[in-house]
C-alpha cells in the first residue's frame, strides 16, 4: 500500500552568494595587480656600494661618437679619461652605465670592463688594465663601446659608476 510520500522542495541556495564569490575574485585579482604593479621596473633599486678604491679614481674628458659596423650596425663610443689620484696600481675596472630617457627613466644599463689606450708594437689599441695596469698618479684613455642602447635613449651622457675595482 502505497503511501504517499511527501514532496519536498530542493533547498535554494541565496542568489547573492555567487556575486559575493565574484566580487571576491574581482578584488583578489586587484590586489595582485596592485602588489605587482608597485614591485615593478619603475623603482630603482638601492645604490650598491662603491667598490673601496674607487673613490681614488677620477673620470673626465667624456666625449660620444658613433660609426658603423661591418654589418651596417650602429656602435656608440664614450671615451674619456681615467687618472689614478691613489697609491696602487689598478689592474681591473667594471662599470655599470645607465642611459636614461628624455623622462628620466632608465631605458638601457649595461656592465662593462674599463678598457685603456695602449700602444705596443706602434699601433694604438683598446686593451683591459690586466694588460696595461694603470699606476699611482696615472692617466690614461679609456673607451667603451655599446652595440646597441635602446631607441629611447635621450642622447645625452650616460651615467657611470664603478661596480668592481681591482688593486695590486
Amino acid at each position: 500500500m502505497g503511501g504517499f510520500s511527501q514532496y519536498t522542495q530542493p533547498e535554494e541556495s541565496p542568489r547573492w552568494r555567487p556575486f559575493a564569490i565574484a566580487g571576491a575574485i574581482i578584488l583578489l585579482v586587484v590586489a595582485v595587480i596592485y602588489a605587482v604593479g608597485r614591485g615593478g621596473g619603475t623603482h630603482e633599486p638601492a645604490p650598491l656600494a662603491l667598490p673601496v678604491y674607487a673613490s681614488n679614481l677620477q673620470i673626465g674628458d667624456l666625449h660620444l661618437s658613433t660609426s658603423e659596423n661591418f654589418v651596417g650596425g650602429r656602435v656608440t663610443y664614450l671615451e674619456g679619461k681615467v687618472g689614478n689620484l691613489g697609491d696602487k696600481t689598478v689592474i681591473g675596472a667594471q662599470l655599470e652605465i645607465v642611459f636614461r630617457n628624455t623622462l628620466g627613466e632608465i631605458v638601457d644599463k649595461q656592465t662593462q670592463p674599463m678598457r685603456v689606450e695602449a700602444a705596443p708594437l706602434g699601433h694604438t689599441d683598446w686593451v683591459s688594465l690586466t694588460t696595461a695596469p694603470l699606476g699611482p698618479g696615472k692617466a690614461a684613455a679609456f673607451r667603451l663601446t655599446f652595440d646597441h642602447i635602446s631607441s629611447d635613449w635621450n642622447q645625452g651622457y650616460p651615467e657611470m659608476r664603478f661596480v668592481s675595482v681591482q688593486t695590486k
